[in-house]
């Protein structure tokens, strides 16, 4: 009998060769260039003027010259990487060379007319998950460690690549096979009315499965403000102050303030880390109803940056501003359903006798001009968004792949369950339970498609 799960994309043999710059684009003291592929060594061997490459043992470095014909191109170092002791687990050479952009644009020009060909993005890391280095939640987790901007960020990548998260994934899906296979085993034998999977021990497993599910979707919101950060627009009327508070909060003059009407009309953004959290404040055009299309399309983009945000710090002119205009906006901002900080503005300026009303409806008080009170501004929002210190073994999905399979795999155990309280046949149970397996096996890539992996490699910079 023939199992109805099976892997639906089996790992691939490269008879190609490709290389990349590994170091980023620019100026630096050493550039490296990586190769990868099952001539990645004799490729390099032509070009080289030193030790003959192809007898050399794996994880060694050797000194030489890169040549384009007579033409001397500079010394350099390579390494050499065995077969299945490197990271794509073939033949790959990493040369580190002078970080002129020129040199490492003759040295890859000159591989290629060896026979290399241009790496696409995420095709080396690609490369390693296909000949099973790790899975495809490992993989991803090699994207997010590079671009981790703060320490909880780095470690909660470090946790995933170390595949905590996959062996989780993997034991939920054995056990799902098991009672699957039980299942499918009863539909060969359906005119004998037999039961091999016991219908009370797979309810208790549905839910066990479902108790840890939710447990991780759970995690993901805290998992998405480390990974991704907070965006946090700073809105309001013209001249509340805006750009002077991005400016104070920054601590430099990054935005243009002026006391007249309109002056921002793009936005303006720059980040900064607080407890931990990478926090990017969009400082927007002044919400106003106005005759200069310009500025009418600059308080267009500020709604629309206000209903994508995390939390928007909305400023209101302590000066000039009354009761009434007061509840006016918050009408507005409550419209939004976006969480928001009300932040009175100018607070040197304001009539003691609002400052008092005010005190009593959560406003935070500061003056953006001289800085005062910035750091209660700070703290007001670090309440917000508490997040806890990512350890070492810490599962914690940062992935919105992972969380909308995660999802998914919830939403098919339920229907299985379902389909036991009305006595439905093991047929459709089947079905429901291959559909859980299918999400899950997703996350890993157990089960996978060539557009998915092209679609999550093609984010990857392109020497990884």
């Amino acid at each position: 009998m023939k199992s109805r799960i099976r892997r639906t994309f089996a790992p691939m043999q490269h008879s190609d060769t490709i290389v990349a710059l590994a170091t980023a684009q620019g100026i630096s003291a050493i550039a490296v260039i990586r190769l990868s592929g099952p001539d990645a060594i004799e490729l390099v061997q032509r070009a080289f003027r030193g030790k003959d490459l192809r007898e050399q043992p794996s994880h060694t470095i050797h000194f030489g010259t890169i040549v384009d014909g007579d033409r001397t191109i500079d010394e350099v170092l390579v390494s050499i990487f065995q077969g299945s002791r490197s990271f794509t687990k073939e033949p790959s050479v990493e040369i580190s060379c002078p970080g002129s952009p020129v040199i490492a644009k003759e040295i890859i020009k000159v591989l290629l007319k060896q026979g290399a060909r241009l790496a696409e993005p995420g095709e080396f890391t690609k490369r390693a998950f296909l000949h099973g280095r790790f899975d495809l939640a490992q993989a991803e987790a090699v994207a997010d460690l590079i671009h981790a901007e703060t320490d909880n960020a780095r470690q909660a990548a470090l946790n995933q690549m170390r595949g905590g998260f996959s062996k989780e994934i993997a034991h939920l899906r054995e056990e799902l096979i098991h009672f699957a296979s039980l299942i499918e085993l009863e539909l060969d034998f359906g005119e004998e009315d037999v039961e091999f999977a016991k219908r009370d021990d797979l309810r208790q497993l549905i839910e066990r499965i479902q108790s840890y599910l939710r447990a991780l979707i759970q995690s993901f919101d805290h998992g998405n403000v480390i990974k991704n950060g907070v965006p946090t627009v700073i809105a309001g009327k013209p001249n509340a102050g805006k750009s002077t508070l991005l400016n104070a909060l920054l601590n430099e003059e990054k935005a243009i303030v002026s006391d007249i009407p309109g002056t921002t009309r793009d936005a303006i953004e720059d980040e900064m880390i607080l407890g931990g959290i990478n926090f990017r404040f969009i400082d927007t055009a002044g919400l106003r109803e106005t005759q200069d299309v310009i500025e009418a399309m600059g308080v267009e983009r500020t709604r629309d940056r206000m209903k994508k945000a995390s939390i928007i710090l909305y400023l209101i002119d302590l000066s000039t501003a009354t009761r009434k205009s007061i509840e006016e906006e918050e009408t507005t901002l409550k419209a939004l359903g976006i969480p928001y900080l009300k932040v009175g503005n100018k607070i040197d300026k304001a009539d003691p006798a609002l400052v008092e009303t005010l005190r009593a409806h959560d406003f935070t008080f500061i003056s953006a001009a001289d800085k005062t009170n910035m750091q209660g501004l700070k703290d007001r929002l670090l309440d917000l968004f508490k997040i806890r210190t990512v350890t070492t073994g810490d599962v914690l999905v940062t992935n919105l792949r992972h969380y909308q399979n995660l999802l998914q795999t919830n939403e098919a155990l339920t229907r299985v369950l379902d389909s036991m309280d009305n006595n439905i046949t093991g047929d459709f149970l089947a079905m429901d339970i291959r559909q859980a397996l299918h999400y899950l096996g997703e996350i890993t890539g157990s089960i996978t498609t060539e557009d998915l992996l092209d679609n999550i490699f093609s984010k990857f910079c392109i020497g990884k």
